[in-house]
């Protein structure tokens, strides 16, 4: 969990210091007050873009000096930092300890899980959406997988390079690149199935009520590393044609299910698909909590305000004993019902304030 949180020139907060407690947390305050910007904060925290995705220069306060920083203090005393200077604004810094660190050196230290209203249309829009979603879960899971991933694409993108040059590749060195795509996709491939039934299994205890249950299927590509090899290495003329590798993890789809209606996601209401993300974000954090004996950091954004009031009291009921759960809305009220210690901040044109009884 974090202690302490400070934010500097991030967003709208020119400086910012929080001091949660180990439960809930609930920020309030109007549309447009940096609620959100504190979550994406934490998200930063983790390996990866962020909760948005945004560019890192985006992220500085407009006006300001240039640059931002965002650092934490965790329950076990460990510091971690993130940011960026004005000099190289688009070049991310990361420190543990003071010490300088590799971005995926952060997953040793915090697992950071979101639920935003972007992600509403998860089962709806593009594919990558969905694999993007899928890898944060597994690398809650399994902290080398951001590695794998990251060093699976940069082949990736080399092979394309090669590929797309009007002069004729060095064999050899194409095939170095599809032995590195191969190895590392294959371990991708097998991390991302590993958690999708450790998570199947976790939805099917947790059972359908008050949240739907969901079948979760990985489709599209699947193989092992010497299938994948083959596969490189016969299909170079029709991924030049196409100007991408047409086979690995890249290619693949999370498949979900409303399984009491037997129905796919993308079939299903609004509300179902809200409810259905939330389940699994759910049954994911209490999987992560039990396996790993170190509960995530959730990051709930305006999620109470699109439930009923039986929902918004299981969802509280939930996220008892799954560690800390920051959550956002625009009504104090929203949250009245919540039982034990709740940390409360107002968001506003004076800062972030301790919530007064």
């Amino acid at each position: 969990m974090l202690t302490r949180l400070r934010l500097t020139d991030f967003r709208n907060h020119a400086l910012a210091t929080l001091m949660p407690g180990p439960g809930r947390v609930v920020l309030t305050g109007d549309n447009g007050a940096g609620k959100t910007n504190v979550l994406e904060a934490i998200s930063l925290l983790a390996p990866g873009r962020g909760l948005r995705r945004a560019a890192l220069g985006d992220m500085a306060r407009q006006h300001g000096p240039g640059g931002f920083g965002v650092a934490a203090m965790l329950g076990d005393g460990v510091s971690i930092a993130t940011g960026a200077e004005a000099a190289a604004p688009e070049r991310r810094i990361v420190r543990i300890n003071d010490a300088p660190a590799p971005a995926s050196a952060l997953a040793e230290r915090l697992t950071v899980l979101w639920l935003t209203p972007a992600m509403d249309r998860l089962f709806v829009d593009a594919a990558g959406d969905r694999r993007r979603f899928l890898d944060r879960l597994t690398l809650a899971l399994a902290s080398g997988h951001g590695v794998q991933s990251t060093r699976y694409e940069a082949a990736m993108r080399e092979r394309n390079r090669l590929l797309a040059d009007d002069r004729p590749a060095d064999p050899a060195w194409l095939a170095a690149l599809e032995r590195r795509m191969a190895e590392h996709g294959a371990a991708i491939d097998a991390a991302r199935r590993e958690t999708l039934a450790l998570l199947q299994a976790e939805l099917d205890a947790a059972g359908a009520a008050p949240f739907p249950s969901a079948a979760l299927e990985l489709t599209g590509w699947q193989g092992d590393a010497a299938a994948l090899l083959d596969q490189l290495a016969r299909g170079r003329a029709r991924d030049r044609a196409a100007g991408r590798a047409l086979s690995g993890p890249h290619r693949c789809d999370l498949a979900v299910t409303h399984r009491e209606k037997d129905q796919p996601a993308h079939l299903c209401s609004t509300g179902e698909q809200k409810a259905l993300l939330i389940g699994i974000v759910l049954a994911h954090a209490a999987l992560v909590a039990r396996r790993t004996a170190r509960a995530p950091v959730l990051l709930l954004d305006e999620v109470a305000a699109h439930l009923d009031p039986v929902r918004r009291a299981a969802l509280f009921d939930r996220l008892a004993g799954l560690g800390q759960v920051w959550m956002t809305g625009t009504e104090p009220a929203l949250f009245d019902t919540i039982a034990g210690a709740v940390t409360h901040f107002t968001v506003g044109p004076d800062g972030i304030l301790p919530r007064q009884p």
